[in-house]
């Protein structure tokens, strides 16, 4: 299996509802290092497994749309706990999107597989994978 991996961060701010997350339960901002790693067992007639230049695109376009905001005030994730591994999926779930939309050209449609990695520190991170 072939890969590449590309990089970038988001800022956001939010809070989660339940004793299991203490002092998270209170507003607290949090900085992510975002990893996007695609996958497929032959490279395509490029001998690439993706463009790199429209996979960082794509995954900044994405990250744009979540950074410098309070998760709490977003419709979209009213009454959800925004936790690492929930903003994991919905990175690579609107990464699958744009791939079935053809914005990674022609070639990401040999893609088997893609997983997002949130590093919450040098520590510690959650991922999602799924298939394509």
């Amino acid at each position: 299996m072939f890969s590449i991996t590309v990089r970038d961060h988001i800022m956001i701010a939010h809070s989660f509802r339940g004793d299991v997350f203490g002092p998270a339960q209170r507003l607290h901002g949090a900085t992510f290092l975002v990893d996007a790693t695609f996958r497929r067992e032959q490279l395509d007639e490029d001998n690439i497994v993706v463009d790199i230049g429209l996979a960082t695109r794509e995954l900044g376009s994405i990250t744009a749309e979540l950074n410098y905001r309070n998760l709490d005030d977003d419709p979209e994730f009213a009454g959800v706990n925004t936790s690492t591994e929930f903003l994991a999926k919905v990175v690579a779930d609107r990464l699958a999107e744009r791939v079935a939309k053809g914005a990674l050209g022609e070639g990401a449609k040999g893609l088997s597989a893609l997983s997002v990695t949130l590093h919450e520190s040098h520590i510690a991170w959650a991922s999602y994978e799924r298939g394509l």
